[in-house]
């Protein structure tokens, strides 16, 4: 397409089919219907509808660029819906990522994830759309490190022309709402200092210093930061592009063959490891667990989504899937001790806070 075309994956929970384990039909129905007709209208080139978990994903392609109103108010739109058709069944935590009463002009800061990026497409543009559940926006640092800076993982680093002068990563505080640009390799070690702090510092992009083109877009949005309460975890989603230049999708896919750790999982309370998994797996159940992520694969064809592909529905993953089995066994020992417990500095925004009010008058000055 001669035009610029806007990739833009916006998600909410708003309703859990049965407890926090999927999606019901129902709301992937509402979701569909309006989606199919605002293709019809003109405002979307194309859409397909993702889903993890409790999480339904509006992944959609148009012309309208990012941030903008008319697909942000038209996602508010649907995800008010579907909410409606959640109530009716009484789904679980009916609307729980509407965050406010009205639509302000943007989603940002409302309650549901956001991750876009504005594209001139390329003769041939693979991309992959990664869709987590139970786990919070830091969750792709690991994989997005991995897959942009570390030439263990992605050889193309070294071996590839167009990606030897490396990518630059937009690193986002969450807490004191700032970003800064640090450039791989120059900036290697400072990457490495900011977002191996994810309840923090987090990637929001990815840009190739060749030619500055976008490669990576994630969602930061994190719900106990905007409301101050837990309100349910952030559940992030990603848009990768790949090869031509960028790290080949089995480099885009290879950070996940390891079982990381993540925060969330259980009342978004708990670490647990990142189970990569097909669709058909994507329903945490074990602790309302682990963490689960789903890789849709798409080639864009003048913004036509082409596929998907389960690039997780794969017998490759399988140790991966074994392992993340493994490390939930041992860490669910530690029952509510740390570090399987988040440490205190992120139990703040839970329902901790309340209980530990009530012992405030019994403390006595010790002297220690």
């Amino acid at each position: 397409m001669s035009e610029k075309i806007t990739i833009s994956i916006i998600k909410a929970d708003v309703g859990g089919f049965v407890g926090h384990g999927d999606v019901h039909p129902a709301l992937t129905e509402k979701a569909r219907e309006r989606l199919a007709q605002a293709k019809a209208d003109g405002l979307l080139v194309d859409y397909h509808i993702g889903k993890v978990g409790d999480d339904t994903s509006l992944i959609m392609t148009h012309n309208k660029g990012v941030d903008a109103e008319p697909i942000h108010k038209f996602a508010w739109d649907t995800f008010e819906a579907m909410t409606e058709a959640a109530k009716k069944y009484k789904q679980y935590g009916a609307g729980q990522d509407l965050l406010s009463e009205a639509f302000t002009g943007t989603v940002r800061g409302l309650g549901p994830g956001v991750a876009e990026m504005d594209i001139d497409e390329r003769p041939s543009e693979p991309i992959v759309c990664f869709l987590a559940d139970k786990t919070e926006p830091g969750a792709w640092n690991y994989p997005l490190f991995k897959m942009f800076a570390d030439p263990f993982n992605t050889p193309g680093l070294v071996i590839d022309p167009k990606m030897t002068d490396g990518f630059t990563f937009e690193v986002h505080d969450l807490i004191k709402k700032r970003k800064l640009l640090l450039s791989c390799p120059n900036d290697y070690y400072a990457i490495l200092m900011f977002i191996g702090a994810p309840s923090r510092f987090v990637i929001k992009h990815v840009f190739r210093n060749v030619d500055n083109m976008i490669c990576a877009s994630t969602s930061t949005q994190r719900l106990s930061l905007i409301a101050g309460r837990y309100v349910g975890k952030d559940d992030p989603v990603m848009i990768v592009r790949a090869q031509s230049g960028l790290p080949a999708i089995g480099e885009v896919l290879e950070p996940f063959a390891t079982p990381y750790l993540v925060a969330g999982w259980m009342r978004g309370s708990h670490h647990g490891p990142l189970m990569p998994c097909s669709f058909s797996e994507a329903h945490p159940t074990r602790f309302d667990g682990p963490p689960r992520v789903v890789a849709y694969g798409f080639q864009l064809a003048d913004g036509m989504f082409i596929g998907p592909r389960d690039l997780f529905d794969d017998p490759a993953y399988d140790e991966a899937r074994r392992k993340c089995n493994e490390i939930t066994n041992y860490i669910r020992l530690m029952g509510p001790f740390e570090p399987h417990r988040l440490g205190l500095e992120e139990m703040e925004y839970t329902t901790m806070p309340q209980l530990m009010e009530k012992f405030e008058d019994m403390f006595e000055p010790s002297e220690d």
